[in-house]
C-alpha cells in the first residue's frame, strides 16, 4: 500500500515540486497551505501548477484544527511551509516569529499525539551566517562580522583580525551559526525544534538546510522571494536587476528539481535520521554573475545590472555549501546544471506575468534605516 505523505506549504514553489517528485514515486501526497496573497496574489485559489493528484487542504500551520485534519492518516509530513525573506524579517518581525515558530509548534504538538515514520524540516542556508573562509597561510576560519564603518566606505570584503582579507571557502554543516536576521533565527528554531522534538519522542527527523533555490513556480510578484526570481521579476518588466554592495558576493543556486531529490531521499534514508544536510549545487557563483545570465537567456542584455553600493542589514557576504555529508549519506547528486536551469526557467517565463514590487521593498528597507 502507498504511504501518504503530507507537505506543509504544499502548494508552494518548492512544495509543488517536491509533490511532483514524490508522486511519480509513487506517494499519495497531500498539500497543507494557507495560499498566501504574497505568494499567490490577491484571488487565492489552487494554483495551476499543482499537481491534480495532490490532495489539498486550505488552511494555516497555525491552527491547531487545521493541522489535524491535514495529519489524519499520514505516514511522514514535509514541513516545508515558512515566510522567506531575509529583509522583510527585519521589520514584520511579529508575523514571521509567528508563522515560522509558532507555526512548527503547533505542527509538532500535533505529531506528539500522532506520531509519524519521518519528519523533514526545511532549513536554510541563512542560519551559517558568514560561511567559511580561508587565510592567506591556509587557516580555516568562520568569516567575521563587517564592521558598519567598513560597510560604509563600500569596503565589502571579509577580514581577518590584522585586516587582512579572507578568501570564501565551502561551508560544511558544523559552521557554527551565526544568525544575522530574524529570518535566519526563525530557521534555526524550526530545524532545532523539529529535531529536539524528534529525538524525545522517537520521530526520525531530518533537517536540510536549503541553498538558493531556484526554478519554475516561483512567486515572480513576491519580492521577498529567491534571488533570480526577483531579477526575472524586474527583466520580464524592462527594468534592470538591483544588487546590493557591488554584486560580487558568492552564493551557491541550486535548481529546485536537485532540491526535491534530495527531499525524497532524506525520506528514504534510514541513516538520515537526526541529521542536517545541506543542499546545494556545490558551486559559487557571484550575485552579478547571476544577474547577467538571467538578462541573457531572456534576451535582455540591454538592461544593465543597477549595482546599489548599498549595505542590505542581515545580509553576508559570502557563502556556499559543502555538500559532501549528503553525497556520502543521502546519494544526493546535483543533477541540473546552472545553464540546464536557467534555459528551464526562461522557457517558463515566456507565459508568466509579473508585478515587480522589488523598488518598493527596497524602498521598505531605506525609510526603516535597514540599508548603508
Amino acid at each position: 500500500m502507498s504511504k501518504t505523505v503530507l507537505i506543509t506549504g504544499g502548494a508552494g514553489f518548492i512544495g509543488s515540486h517536491l509533490a511532483d517528485e514524490l508522486l511519480e514515486k509513487g506517494y499519495n501526497v497531500r498539500a497543507l497551505d494557507n495560499l498566501s496573497e504574497q505568494v499567490h496574489g490577491k484571488n487565492c485559489v489552487r494554483p495551476e501548477y499543482l499537481n491534480e493528484e495532490v490532495e489539498l487542504i486550505v488552511g494555516d500551520v497555525r491552527d491547531p484544527e487545521a493541522v489535524k485534519k491535514a495529519l489524519k492518516g499520514v505516514d511522514a509530513v514535509y514541513h516545508y511551509a515558512a515566510l522567506v525573506g531575509v529583509g522583510q524579517s527585519m521589520y514584520q518581525i511579529r508575523e514571521y516569529t509567528d508563522v515560522n515558530n509558532n507555526g512548527t509548534a503547533v505542527l509538532l504538538e500535533a505529531l506528539v499525539n500522532n506520531p509519524v515514520e519521518k519528519l523533514i524540516v526545511a532549513s536554510s542556508m541563512s542560519i551559517y551566517g558568514e560561511g567559511l573562509y580561508k587565510t592567506s597561510e591556509g587557516r580555516i576560519m568562520p568569516g567575521l562580522d563587517r564592521k558598519l564603518e567598513q560597510l560604509k566606505k563600500s569596503d565589502w570584503e571579509v577580514r581577518d583580525e590584522n585586516g587582512d582579507v579572507l578568501t570564501p571557502y565551502p561551508t560544511p554543516e558544523t559552521k557554527k551559526p551565526s544568525l544575522a536576521s530574524i529570518y535566519a533565527l526563525s530557521k534555526y528554531d524550526q530545524e532545532r525544534m523539529c529535531l529536539l522534538i524528534g529525538q524525545a519522542y522517537n520521530i526520525p527527523t531530518v533537517a536540510l538546510r536549503f541553498f538558493n533555490v531556484y526554478g519554475t513556480n516561483q512567486a515572480l510578484s513576491n519580492p521577498y522571494t529567491g534571488v533570480l526570481a526577483i531579477f526575472a521579476s524586474r527583466l520580464l518588466n524592462g527594468n534592470a536587476p538591483m544588487i546590493f554592495e557591488d554584486g560580487r558576493q558568492h552564493r551557491d543556486f541550486v535548481s529546485v528539481h536537485d532540491i526535491a531529490q534530495a527531499s525524497r531521499l532524506a525520506l528514504e534514508t534510514e541513516a538520515a535520521k537526526y541529521e542536517a544536510f545541506n543542499v546545494g549545487s556545490g558551486n559559487a557563483y557571484t550575485v552579478l554573475e547571476i544577474a547577467e545570465k538571467m538578462a541573457r537567456v531572456l534576451g535582455k542584455e540591454d538592461l544593465e545590472v543597477e549595482i546599489s553600493g548599498k549595505y542590505r542589514v542581515g545580509d553576508i557576504r559570502h557563502c556556499f555549501a559543502d555538500i559532501s555529508k549528503a553525497k556520502e549519506i543521502l546519494n544526493y547528486q546535483p543533477s541540473i546544471s546552472l545553464e540546464e536551469g536557467l534555459v528551464e526557467l526562461a522557457s517558463w517565463l515566456e507565459g508568466q506575468t509579473a508585478v515587480d514590487n522589488v523598488a518598493h521593498a527596497r524602498n521598505e528597507l531605506v525609510t526603516r534605516g535597514l540599508t548603508v
